[in-house]
């Protein structure tokens, strides 16, 4: 399995994401919308990195669960219930990103949405990612 981050030079830099990732292997996992949910189903977390990190833990548990590591990622999509918030906040979520899943960023659009699955949910993390 390979995963080619591709970031030609006439697009603006890539700062936190790739402009496009060419994959070649034999088994893709489509990865359900994640939020800040505990093992209870409840919302942790009261502000937008508290929560972007449970939402990504989760994310990533449910890739590992499936056989993948973060590397394998190709495609993560985040909804926002605030965008300017976490524009606002993009260093520190950045921070927590590479913390959890490294630097191999995949293709990535961030999506403002007016609310999700549960009210106190800010943030929501979707994607898919190809294993060997």
């Amino acid at each position: 399995m390979s995963l080619d981050r591709v970031n030609p030079g006439a697009l603006s830099p890539a700062t936190g994401f790739s402009h496009a990732v060419v994959a070649t292997g034999s088994r893709v996992v489509f990865l359900a919308g994640q939020t800040a949910l505990d093992a209870d189903g409840k919302v942790v977390g009261a502000t937008l990195p508290e929560q972007f990190r449970t939402a990504l833990t989760n994310l990533l548990a449910a890739l590992a669960a499936a056989g993948g590591s973060p590397g394998d990622l190709a495609r993560v999509t985040v909804y926002a219930t605030d965008v300017a918030a976490y524009r606002e906040q993009a260093r520190e979520l950045g921070s927590i990103w590479r913390e959890l899943a490294g630097r191999d960023y995949p293709a990535m659009a961030v999506i403002g949405a007016v609310r999700l699955w549960d009210a106190e949910a800010l943030v929501e993390l979707d994607g898919f990612a190809v294993l060997e």
